[in-house]
């Protein structure tokens, strides 16, 4: 939700408490990318109006100059990734803990983390049946019957 554009450029600057011509240098800069309407309109996203924030907090509360910023957001970036990478490992690497797996926006095959919620259904005579249900950080959710098959729902 946060990555939905969605602000004109007038509604973002007064949002991060900025000229709007302020916004527009920043994307200049590559400060800040705002997405773009047919028209080549900037709509800027509340992760957008956040970064300007922190842009707005480097330069004036620690005095540091716009290359700097920039350099410290791509840095920022990079940890980030790196972080997600190290978890996605991790997972992979975790002997004896249960993986589940699910497919990522490109179609690559992704470690997912899982919580397990213990439920008891009816079967068809009546008589109930223990599974544990495991939901993805994506959504996605893989129900375990005691006899050991699991059952892939996908959330479209």
């Amino acid at each position: 939700m946060k990555d939905r554009a969605r602000y004109l450029i007038s509604a973002a600057a007064e949002l991060a408490g900025m000229h709007p011509q302020t916004l527009r240098e920043y994307d200049r800069l590559g400060l800040v990318s705002p997405s773009r309407t047919r028209g080549r309109g900037r709509r800027y996203s509340m992760r957008d109006i956040e970064r300007l924030r922190e842009v707005q907090r480097l330069s004036q509360n620690e005095g540091i100059n716009l290359a700097g910023i920039k350099r410290i957001l791509r840095l920022e970036e990079a940890l980030q990734e790196a972080h997600e990478e190290l978890e996605r490992l991790r997972l992979i690497a975790e002997p004896g803990r249960h993986r589940v797996f699910s497919a990522g926006p490109r179609g690559d095959v992704v470690v997912t983390a899982r919580r397990t919620v213990r439920r008891s259904s009816a079967d068809g005579n009546g008589a109930l049946q223990r599974s544990s249900t495991t939901t993805t950080r994506n959504g996605n959710a893989v129900t375990r019957s005691t006899s050991g098959r699991a059952v892939v729902l996908w959330r479209p």
